[in-house]
């Protein structure tokens, strides 16, 4: 055994999510995976959307997380920019695992999601659960 925990990077929507939403799935994800993974939780840092100074430390930062992790955990519950760049970025650039979950079944996800994503769960749960199943380290 490596003794090495993955890391994996919380990707989702945060600018213009209602309040508290974008805090809470990381929060529960943090507790069904934390024990497994080293995660990586952009709501870490205290910036101001929508101000000059902060976008580009915003972005910087979100990037190097992404480039940081082995694995994305991506919330894909509504359409959001940042989110499709972080998983394009990932997935297409870094070959990064990209692991989704959505309320949205098959027909109604975008392409890009579909293309990019290396799989989309239907729920929170069920992401965590895939991730535990396929990418823990278990001892020899």
């Amino acid at each position: 055994m490596s003794g090495q925990k993955r890391t994996v990077y919380l990707s989702g929507p945060i600018m213009d999510e209602h309040c508290g939403a974008a805090r809470e799935w990381r929060l529960h994800a943090k507790k069904l995976l934390g024990r497994h993974f080293r995660i990586l939780d952009p709501m870490r840092r205290q910036f101001v959307d929508r101000e000059v100074d902060s976008s580009n430390e915003i972005v910087e930062f979100d990037l190097q997380d992404v480039r940081d992790a082995d694995i994305l955990l991506v919330n894909y519950n509504k359409a959001s920019i940042g989110t499709s760049m972080e998983i394009f970025y990932g997935a297409h650039d870094l070959g990064k695992f990209v692991i989704a979950f959505s309320p949205f079944d098959f027909k109604n996800c975008s392409p890009w999601m579909v293309r990019y994503c290396t799989k989309i769960l239907p729920s929170l749960e069920k992401a965590c659960d895939y991730l535990v199943t396929h990418f823990i380290d278990i001892p020899e």
